[in-house]
């Protein structure tokens, strides 16, 4: 059966200097993770990224820039995104059997972020393209970040969520008071990082999105990034949000869930019971989660599923997810 994550994270080194130029690591305790062995497989597009999908049983891998992306750049994140996009379109052309991608975007920039994603989709062939939270101080609900939406809306091209670390004040009241390293964990890859990006969707649809434009596509990784958990208390919302449809409308409609390589059954039933079994997408968390010993491909044979129903995590819901994409013109 063929297996396809579709969260699994590349690194450049150009990128890489452009956090360190940008001081980002001060504000931002994720950008210190990025070395050593994770840097080494995070910069690899080649052989030994292909030897360690044999491996856990990973057919195809749909790359995507690793948090926080471009999101603290300016202006110069244009031709940074252009470069990046296109590289990872020819490492997807090396291996079309083996590689995706999703687009890296100037959000900084959000009228020119709406471009770069329609000519990453209409002629590199990318498969929409990935967020992590806010844009500066930004929260992706900002009016300012909505051609980037209406683009993806458009083009039917899926957005997939990633988390970034909270706000520095927000790691301050809620994460701080321990080492710097738990401080970090704690606010990053343990809890931090997951509220923010379950809160970003929230944002969305409490700002309307999608009403505004249905087509939208979400995909929050690791089950939904807390939310799920919480359907029955937020159902609740729909008592004075004011929009068109139930917060469980939304989730049905709109959202996708993928594991990001926490293999855990109960928590794919979960996901399956709020968003639908056609909405679970399939996906390690490449190279952060990846683990020797063939878990992946275990993990989908007995996830609880049946036939069907498995043949549709492991790759149908997500071929029929971008099944619709613009006709990739070169």
């Amino acid at each position: 059966m063929k297996l396809i994550g579709i969260e699994e994270h590349f690194l450049t080194p150009e990128i890489k200097n452009a956090w360190s130029a940008l001081g980002l690591e001060a504000s931002d305790p994720s950008v210190a993770f990025h070395g050593g062995l994770l840097e080494t497989r995070l910069n690899d597009l080649t052989e030994q990224r292909l030897t360690l999908m044999d491996e856990t049983g990973l057919d195809v891998q749909v790359l995507s820039l690793t948090t926080p992306s471009l999101h603290d750049l300016g202006p110069d994140s244009i031709d940074l995104a252009r470069r990046t996009n296109d590289a990872v379109a020819e490492a997807a052309g090396r291996h079309p059997d083996r590689f995706q991608a999703l687009a890296t975007l100037p959000v900084a920039m959000p009228d020119e972020a709406a471009l770069e994603l329609e000519r990453c989709v209409r002629i590199l062939g990318l498969k929409g393209t990935m967020l992590c939270g806010r844009v500066g101080h930004r929260n992706l609900d900002h009016t300012d970040l909505l051609p980037v939406f209406q683009s993806a809306a458009a083009l039917k091209a899926p957005v997939l969520l990633h988390p970034r670390a909270p706000e520095k004040a927000v790691r301050e009241a809620y994460y701080s008071g321990f080492s710097p390293q738990v401080d970090a964990a704690f606010s990053c890859f343990s809890l931090g990082w997951h509220y923010d990006a379950g809160i970003q969707f929230l944002r969305l649809v409490l700002a309307g999105h999608f009403d505004r434009f249905p087509d939208l596509q979400v995909i929050l990784g690791h089950w939904g990034e807390l939310v799920l958990f919480y359907a029955e208390r937020l159902a609740n919302m729909d008592r004075v949000s004011g929009l068109h449809h139930s917060m469980e409308t939304y989730f049905r409609r709109n959202l996708y869930v993928t594991a990001s390589g926490m293999f855990l059954p109960h928590y794919l039933e979960q996901a399956a019971r709020i968003v639908g079994r056609d909405r679970l997408l399939f996906s390690t968390d490449y190279p952060y989660q990846y683990r020797p010993g063939g878990d992946a491909r275990r993990f989908l044979e007995n996830c609880g599923l049946d036939e069907a129903d498995r043949q549709a995590f492991a790759y149908r819901n997500w071929e029929r997810l971008t099944e619709n994409l613009p006709a990739h013109l070169q």
